[in-house]
Parts: C-alpha cells; structure tokens; sequence
C-alpha cells in the first residue's frame, strides 16, 4: 500500500548558529569562530529564493530491517571507498536503519550488531572484546580519529551517530598502532543537502526521561548556482536513575555541522561536538558470594546494591572540533583534508571495590580513588585518492600524511586500605571527603605526550575481470614523552623518553567466482603498546616496554548472495597472533621481558533475510578459541589459558514483522558464553541468553509510538566479572518513545 505525502520546503532561512556552551580552552572559540568567518559571505548575503512545492512519494509500509548491508561504502575498513563486499575482510555496517529497528539506545548497545562483539560500561574501565581481545588491542574510533584511550569510548547516547563501523582483526595499516583485534568507528551524523526535522521523547522505567531533536536546513544559495550552505544540528538530553540504588544520571549531546557546497568541487564541512556526563554515584560491582571458587555465584538480595560512598561521582566532558574540506580535483583525483581538536576532562570520586567477609555477613568496602584526567589532541589528515591503471588494468590508490598531538595529565589520589565494614543489605555509606586521607582539591601527577607521524599507501588493482588485489601499508614514527609533576626519584625520573617506527600493513585477493558472490584471503599486520595505551603508560612501562607488540591475521571467507537475492551472508574464518607481550621475568618476578604471545582462531558466520516484504530476520554466531600462548603472572604459566571476560561463543538473533503498514512487532535474542574471571581459569562466569521485545505503531505518516521491554525475562547476568566482584548488566526495563517528523 502507498501514500503520496507532498511537503513544502521552509522558505524561512537560518543565517547563523550560534553554540550554547562555553569551551573551557579559548583555543575551541578562537578556532570555531575562525573557520566560521572563513566560510564565503554568501552564506549571509544570499536570500532564500523561492521554490515550488517537493513532491516526495513514499512507501508506507515500515522498512524491514532483512539483508546485510553490504553494498554501501564503508570509509572505516577501506580509504578506497569500497564495499563490504569488495573488502578483503569481516566488515559491518550497523546504519542508522538497524539502530533505531533494534532501539539501540547508546552505542554500547549499537555494538551487539557486531558479530562477536560483548561490551560493558563499567565507569572505569569500558570493556569491549573482539575476536579474543580488548583494551588497547583494539582501536575505537570517532570518525576515523583514534584518540588513543580506550575509556574515551563510554557509551554515549545513538541519537547523534549516523551509523558505526567495524572490521575485525588486524588493522594497525589503517589507523596506527592498536587494533589487532579489530577497529570499531563511531560515524556522527553530519549537515547533508536534504532538508528533515525529527524530535523523539521517550520515557521508560527507573525514572527515564530523555528527549532528542534533529534539524537540517538549507540555509543559503540555490544549491545549483555556485554556492549552497547547509546546516544541521542533533540535540539529546537524558536524566535517569538507575536499578542500583542512589545511582542516577544526565547526559548531554550535541552535533552541530555546516556543509558549504562551492564551485570547482570544493566543499567545506565545520563540526563541532559537545558531550557532557555525570553519572551520581556510581554502581561498580556487586560482591561475589564466598567461597569465591569455580562457577561464581552473587547474593540475590544484594542484586540492587550499591555499596559505594553517598556521593560518589563520575563526570565528563567532551568536545571535538573537525574543519573537513573536500576537492575534487579532477574525475580521477579526490583531496581531503580534516583538523581536529579534542578536549576531555573526566573525573572520578569512589570507594571502587567491595567484598564479603568469609562467612558472607558483611561486606569490606576498599579502593578509595579521586582522579581526575585531563587530555587534549590536536591533528591534520591529509589524504587522496586516485583513479588509475597499473599495465592497462585499473589501479585505485589512497594515500595520506596524518600528524597528531596527543597529551593527558592524570591526577590520581587513592587509598588502598579498608573504608568501612557494612551490613551487606542495610546500611548507609560516608560522603567521600569524610573519608579519612582524603581532601578535596587533585595533584597532578605525570604529563603523557605522544606525537604520531604517519605515512600511508592503499591500493586496489585488477588483475583480471574477476580478481583484485588489495594492499595497504603504513610507517609511525611515534615519540612518547613522560614528564614527572610530582617527588623527582630513581624509579620516577623528571622526564623519560621512548621511541617507536611501527611499519604494518594489508595484502588481500577477492575473487568474485558469481554474480553477487565472492571468496576472500588476506593477511594483515598490527602493532600495539605492549602493556597498556601509550597516554597513560607509567614510567616503569615506559623503561621496560622498548618495543611495541606486533600482531599479524590470516583471515578467508566469502559473501554472498543467495535465494533469488532474499538472502545474504557472510562467513569468515581467521587465525591472529600477538607477541612480544610484556610478561613476568621467570628468573625476577619483579621484572617483565617482552617475550609473551596471544593467540586467537575463530569463525564467524552472518546471515540476513527478506523472504517477504514483512519478515526481516537476521543473525550471526562466533565462535573464537582465544588462549595465552606464552605469559606467566604471579610466578605461574599461563599459557594455554583464556583471557578473562572473552566468550568462546555469541549468537545473536533479531527478528521482525509488520502485521500491518502501520504495525510491527521485533524480538531479539542474544546468546552470550561462559567466561573467565581469572588468568588462572579457575573462577567463571555461566553462559547466558538475553531477550528483547518490541512493538511499533506508526499513528500517522509523521508520528510513531514505540515500545520496548528489555531483558523481557529479567535475566541475571554479569557484563564483567573479576576475582571479587561481578559488574551486573540491567534487569528488566521498559520504555516507550514517540518519534515525529515535521
């Protein structure tokens, strides 16, 4: 069934934006307000002329959410432009489409699409794991920026994202060391030629009140003469509380962009982002039961929990700031050039670890941190792309020169000992300044500098009709500076200095052996910190870590169409290597050699469907054997053991149906295996399985209500789990959100 909607495009024009916060370095206003005035006159001086009326035909029926997405460019997995599908990789695409069909609510949750991906968002520690390995294994990215601290990638609400990227395992050739996991980018929505409006409230349960608006306008120029500007802003706000107790939460989120189209194929594009969080009392963890040995069990009473001071607190602030200018030069050469500015300032106030006493009657409350984090990157992208032959066979090039500043200053203050002894079920805890030691007020502690100079080559060459050869390759020079801010000692010198000329890169074939499906080898290369992320290394990582890691893929699969175009699939099978982990010395405990190895092999097979124009199913299943190789912690071997928090399985299964145009029904269901708290593999976590529900009505051609249950069958389960204490994912929750275009 179909309707004609007829819309008439806003005659009114917006001359200028002006953002409603106040950047905490003037470098944010200066360098805002000087591209702003670099933008053509036109912008103000041109009127609106007028326009007719747009007829736009639409289809009503709601929009499956079926095949997989691989016939889209994906600028993370490739500089060239390329496909999934004519990527020599596992590659993803969760688009905009898939988030709001599966009501992503942040990008945490955007990132179960990713086959294999598990994530959690404990306040200090954001855990992602892909393909056996996490932490600065892999590189998350904000629109191909990698500002090189993995806990900058705290979920952040999906209103503002366009979509997120993925491609798994080695990936260093693309965005520098890190990444021999895989690499996931967080895409933000950015000003475009068409003109929306859209608004969403949604309300849920624990008090969830969130409110979102998006607007894109063309506000000067024809759009056909020489010159047309554009300008898009996406705004959220989110207040909760929470399921733990006394924990509540308000975030912030802005997207401002301004596209200006100009003659020769040059345009513009001046983005600026602004992430503000603050989380009240946070929840950390809830204690494990004693004895503490094999399956780990928690105490059902203490499931709500929250045993951390009474006003606990993690905040931070974000914003990013990009001028994006694009030209092409010719039908064959393509230039772009991107500056960026990134400015973070986080800070944490927590009694962090909590414990039963050994016949479970009491919980030990310890860890008292006060930190803050205060981290500044600066940088230039320039790069191209070219159209080619090599020997009379197309040839496709990418090439670029990305230099980058990149410093955090750190100011921790923490207590190790015993903070109090509680009833584990009624009690009341201290504001955290009453807490014996701890004043307010943060002492900085060591500057971490880090300037990259990257160097990188892509290529795509047709061998024959059918095959084509694709390789990457790419040269760091990386320079980390250390300067001590506090008691000049042996171990903690005034200054301290490393060095690092990382060269890693891509060789792949695709051979397209049908219409719409292919086979795939590659073999790629990676390198990362070996124990840790280079802004926060300490001096001791420093001295003893002289070399990066280095990690290297062989990874075959093949996609493909199949069922008369009804279906599509993916299935990949890989083998990755890490070495020269920094590990302890067998001969001194008290030292560590670069001589560790990880391993990981796995396979991952996606299939999407669209039997019908109402059915949509998809689903994916991994399965890795991720294992140490050679490690040894605390004097004992490790190896051939699994790496904590890394399931050997995950499955995923969404499924959807429209009753009718209006009417449509999704459930998805997610499979997650046991996991390890320990090196040891002594302490484990029990697989688990997550269910999802849905229910939309589309009220009329602008209005939709929806509604979700999440975790229908209120599942207890752990997203992280270590040797005292389980990180608990939500419990059942619910929501209804009404969205409206106008």
């Amino acid at each position: 069934m179909k309707f004609v909607c007829i819309q008439a495009r806003p005659s009114a024009s917006l001359s200028s934006f002006s953002p409603g916060f106040a950047f905490r370095h003037g470098l944010f206003v200066q360098g805002l307000w000087a591209a702003l005035g670099a933008v053509p006159a036109a912008v103000h001086a041109q009127a609106e002329p007028a326009t007719l009326p747009a007829v736009v035909v639409t289809d009503s029926t709601p929009k499956a959410n079926g095949k997989l997405n691989l016939d889209t460019p994906s600028g993370t997995a490739s500089r060239l432009g390329l496909t999934p599908r004519e990527t020599p990789a596992t590659v993803t695409v969760v688009d905009r489409t898939t988030i709001e069909a599966r009501g992503a609510q942040d990008t945490q949750e955007a990132l179960r699409a990713i086959p294999g991906v598990t994530a959690h968002n404990a306040p200090g520690s954001i855990g992602v794991s892909y393909r056996g390995f996490s932490g600065a294994s892999l590189s998350q990215l904000f629109n191909g920026i990698n500002v090189q601290y993995a806990i900058a990638a705290r979920p952040v609400d999906s209103w503002i994202y366009d979509r997120i990227e993925a491609i798994g395992g080695a990936s260093s050739f693309l965005y520098g060391a890190g990444g021999v996991g895989g690499t996931i980018n967080y895409i933000t929505k950015l000003a475009e030629r068409d003109d929306l409006s859209e608004a969403q409230v949604r309300l849920g349960t624990h008090g969830l009140k969130e409110a979102s608006v998006g607007l894109n306008r063309h506000i000067a120029g024809d759009g056909t003469g020489s010159a047309s500007h554009h300008a898009r802003i996406d705004l959220n706000h989110r207040d909760a509380d929470s399921w733990t107790e006394g924990t509540g939460t308000q975030s912030t989120q802005l997207a401002a962009s301004l596209l200006s189209v100009l003659e020769s194929g040059f345009t513009h594009t001046l983005a600026y982002e602004f992430q503000d969080e603050k989380v009240d009392r946070p929840y950390w963890g809830t204690p494990l039961l004693n004895p503490i040995a094999g399956t780990l069990r928690i105490d059902d009473a203490t499931r709500f929990k929250n045993y951390n001071s009474a006003d606990g607190l993690y905040a931070q602030r974000v914003q990013w700031l990009r001028s994006i200018a694009e030209w092409r030069v010719s039908d064959a050469l393509h230039m772009k050039n991107t500056f960026y500015v990134y400015d973070a300032l986080r800070d944490y106030r927590n009694v962090e670890s909590y414990r039963f006493n050994t016949t479970n009657t009491a919980v030990i409350r310890a860890s008292t941190l006060l930190q803050r984090h205060d981290q500044r990157l600066v940088g230039n992208r320039i790069e191209g792309t070219y159209q080619g032959q090599l020997a009379g066979r197309r040839s496709d090039w990418a090439f670029g020169l990305d230099v980058s500043v990149n410093k955090q200053t750190r100011f921790p203050n923490s207590l190790s000992g015993t903070v109090s002894t509680v009833d584990p079920y009624h009690f009341e805890t201290e504001h955290f300044f009453d807490i014996p030691g701890m004043v307010p007020g943060f002492r900085p502690d060591r500057d971490n500098k880090v300037t990259t100079t990257a160097l990188y080559l892509e290529n795509r060459t047709a061998l024959v009709h059918t095959l084509n050869l694709v390789t990457a390759w790419r040269h760091e020079r990386i320079e980390l500076d250390l300067t001590n801010r506090r008691e000049v000692t042996v171990a903690n010198p005034a200054t301290f200095q490393r060095r690092y000329h990382p060269s890693t890169g891509r060789i792949g074939l695709v051979w397209d052996m049908a219409p719409g499906a292919n086979v795939y080898a590659q073999y790629s290369t990676a390198a990362d910190p070996p124990s840790g992320i280079l802004s926060t290394a300490s001096f001791a990582d420093v001295r003893n870590n002289s070399e990066l890691t280095t990690g290297q893929q062989v990874e075959v699969g093949t996609k493909l169409d199949f069922w008369q175009g009804k279906g599509t699939a993916t299935l990949a099978a890989y083998g990755i290597t890490r070495k020269n982990i920094a590990t302890q010395d067998p001969n001194n405990s008290a030292l560590t050699v670069l001589v560790g190895e990880q391993s990981s092999q796995g396979v991952e097979l996606s299939v999407g469907l669209q039997p019908t124009r109402q059915w949509a199913i998809q689903g994916n299943v991994t399965y890795v054997d991720a294992r140490y190789e050679s490690f040894r912690q605390g004097g004992v071997s490790l190896a051939g053991k699994t790496p904590t928090n890394t399931p050997t399985t995950v499955a995923n299964l969404w499924v959807s149906h429209a009753f009718t145009p209006a009417l449509q029904a999704s459930v998805g269901v997610r499979h997650v295996g046991k996991v390890y708290a320990n090196a040891a593999n002594t302490l484990s976590w029990p697989d688990y399985a997550l269910v999802d529900l849905g229910l939309s009505y589309r009220v009329n051609h602008n209005v939709s209500v929806v509604g979700r249950i999440r975790n229908a069958t209120d599942k207890r389960y752990a997203a992280n789990v270590g040797s005292t204490m389980a990180y608990l994912g939500a419990p059942r929750t619910a929501d209804v959100s009404v969205r409206v275009a106008f």
